[in-house]
């Protein structure tokens, strides 16, 4: 079965690089960059022969990630530390990352062959992983996909399929409604600091970015669109602590940030197959201010263009 799995997971990811590595035109990449970027990324860490999926930082600047291959959670004490692995989740590959109030960290998984059929199974779940005695729970499932998840304050937990339409939504009582919302191709999942509206990436259908109301999810609002080229390959987005989306493009291989509706800048280029972004916690280690870019290269690297001082990786206040 486990073979079987990794060999799912290698089909879903051909398709997923042969649609995001192809050349882009100049629409992707006429943007100016962003005021202070223009140092090239610095590499900090990388996990060999992993496609990683999921990226976070917690409250002593450690930084973990996820392994689409393997199902593997990694950890990285500081930058240039060996990623060491504490985890694997129960079944499929492992996908987003997100905090609860209490400091759990939450392990998308499922993410294998099965996402290729949209929203028509309900395999994917979370585990519950308690990072400092690195026990794992199963948790709940009957999820569509969680590529991307984050968490409220109030302990609602929200989790995307890029694959498919359907917006999960697990309640802190474990109920799933696996049908909370829908969005074709939302990827990423990110909250304001009021939890009034859930950032998403927009990957293979009308790619862009959007958000929508956590009060309302009919209520879908679009602030950034590209032009249907599906080549950009928007992906696993975060917010600065304005509240403005930071997104990388794994087809350009550019990291930019939405500076107003239908606008954005240049943070960084040259890295391709980006999948998830994260700002960095604490005062130590992978700290707070900086921003950090995984990628299905297996390589984390640092975007110092996207040093902001006081923002901080996804977590409940």
């Amino acid at each position: 079965m486990r073979t079987l799995s990794r060999f799912g997971v290698t089909a879903v990811l051909v398709l997923v690089w042969a649609l995001c590595t192809t050349v882009v035109p100049a629409t992707a990449s006429g943007a100016p960059m962003c005021p202070g970027a223009g140092a090239p990324p610095r590499l900090v860490g990388s996990v060999p022969s992993a496609a990683l999926e999921g990226l976070t930082v917690d409250a002593r600047g450690r930084l973990y990630t996820t392994d689409l291959f393997s199902g593997r959670v990694f950890r990285l004490n500081t930058p240039g530390a060996p990623a060491v692995p504490i985890a694997r989740v129960p079944d499929g590959g492992a996908g987003a990352l997100a905090w609860t109030p209490d400091g759990t960290l939450l392990v998308g998984y499922g993410s294998d062959a099965r996402v290729v059929v949209g929203d028509a199974l309900r395999h994917a779940g979370i585990a519950a992983l308690d990072v400092n005695r690195l026990t794992l729970l199963p948790g709940v499932h009957g999820l569509s996909a969680a590529n991307g998840m984050d968490t409220a304050d109030n302990g609602i937990v929200y989790a995307t399929n890029d694959f498919g339409s359907l917006i999960g939504r697990v309640l802190p009582d474990g109920t799933v409604q696996a049908n909370w919302g829908s969005l074709p191709s939302a990827n990423g999942a990110v909250l304001d600091k009021g939890d009034r509206f859930l950032y998403v990436s927009r990957t293979f259908v009308n790619p862009g970015v959007s958000r929508i109301s956590t009060a309302n999810p009919r209520f879908i609002q679009s602030l950034l669109d590209l032009g249907g080229n599906i080549t950009i390959g928007p992906d696993g987005l975060t917010l600065d602590s304005q509240d403005r989306p930071v997104v990388p493009f794994n087809g350009s291989g550019q990291i930019v940030r939405i500076t107003a509706p239908g606008r954005y800048c240049v943070l960084a280029s040259g890295l391709p197959t980006s999948s998830v972004l994260s700002y960095g916690r604490g005062d130590r280690g992978f700290s707070t201010g900086h921003l950090y870019r995984a990628g299905f290269d297996g390589k984390i690297y640092e975007i110092p263009g996207g040093f902001d001082r006081t923002a901080t990786a996804a977590f409940p206040r």
